[in-house]
């Protein structure tokens, strides 16, 4: 099912899904992530921030940075993400993947909302190219079977549609033609971006016609959100992003252990801190990302909208740090 969630006080006896960590650009590098790992854990898999090849032979500098070998944690199972719409751009970003060992699993991304992506027909743009997108597959799965045993799989993370669920049907029969590892899917179209209503219904048709393996992703935020999801779906995975970074203690709340405490939101913020603090060149660099922290972590605090407007005022890290102290002493998380 996975390694095993880190040690809890208490433990429920249930088959608990495999749970991975959504790439989030921006905010889930390797600084992130390896903290992450040490202090909480409890997940399967992280999915690293997407990487956009291009003409170029190779990645290089800050676009592979984040997926070196040296900067994960070796506890750290991480899974490398590919945004293109390219077949030949694709096969030579895994081959200099697999250079670095990852050759158990990449990602591709058909699901990106991002604008500046979808006009360029990458991410859920590609949505829009069927017959682009069968080609592509074509190709790449062609590549892969020359590769024999030792090629990594190829999961695919997508939405149901560009601006319509009835797309979906299409779209996952080209996915089923192919020997995708995981169809991760949100259940949003592009035009949702992150709002209005999740799809369920059109989960549920994949769950019946998908000949790939699904893993389901979008708005888990509570152990609540993640019981709806296994008391009523046959599936052995689910993909958490932004409820992990607001409550990184989540997974190992739903394996069973306690709620998160102050203390451990402080110990994570201090870690995090000191870690951006070296590589970053610029205070309002460090303000800036620690601000991005915030924007998250504010959630679980009973005053979440004036603790997060204590952390917007902060113009400065002298003003930021007389801010961080008044919260953690004057203010209590949500029962």
């Amino acid at each position: 099912m996975g390694k095993k969630r880190k040690e809890t006080e208490h433990t429920l006896s249930i088959s608990l899904m495999n749970i991975y960590f959504a790439p989030l650009e921006g905010i889930t590098g390797f600084t992130y992530r390896n903290a992450f790992s040490e202090l909480f854990g409890g997940v399967e898999k992280y999915y690293a921030p997407f990487v956009s090849p291009s003409v170029n032979e190779r990645l290089r500098g800050k676009e592979i940075r984040d997926l070196l070998p040296e900067h994960n944690n070796s506890d750290v199972n991480l899974v490398p993400q590919i945004l293109t719409n390219n077949s030949e751009y694709f096969i030579k970003t895994v081959e200099q993947l697999m250079e670095l060992g990852y050759t158990r699993e990449i990602n591709l991304n058909i699901g990106c909302p991002s604008g500046t992506v979808v006009a360029k027909k990458k991410g859920a743009g590609f949505l829009t190219d069927l017959e682009g997108m069968e080609q592509f597959f074509e190709k790449i799965f062609a590549w892969l079977s020359r590769q024999g045993k030792d090629a990594p799989q190829i999961s695919v993370k997508t939405r149901i549609g560009m601006y319509d669920r009835s797309e979906f049907s299409e779209i996952l029969d080209i996915y089923n033609h192919y020997p995708i590892s995981e169809l991760i899917i949100h259940p949003r179209t592009r035009v949702q971006m992150y709002h209005g209503d999740i799809q369920m219904e059109i989960f549920e048709y994949a769950i019946e016609h998908s000949a790939n393996p699904l893993c389901y992703n979008g708005e888990i935020r509570t152990v609540e959100d993640y019981n709806k999801i296994a008391d009523a779906y046959p599936i052995q995975s689910v993909m958490i992003g932004r409820g992990l970074v607001a409550n990184p203690n989540l997974a190992n709340e739903i394996a069973g252990g306690v709620r998160i405490k102050k203390e451990q939101i402080r110990e994570y913020h201090d870690r995090l801190y000191h870690d951006f603090e070296k590589i970053m060149k610029a205070d309002r660099h460090l303000l800036f990302k620690m601000k991005e922290f915030w924007n998250y972590v504010s959630w679980n605090f009973e005053k979440e909208h004036k603790c997060a407007k204590e952390i917007r005022k902060a113009q400065n890290l002298y003003k930021y740090h007389r801010a961080v102290e008044d919260i953690f002493a004057h203010m209590e998380l949500k029962e």
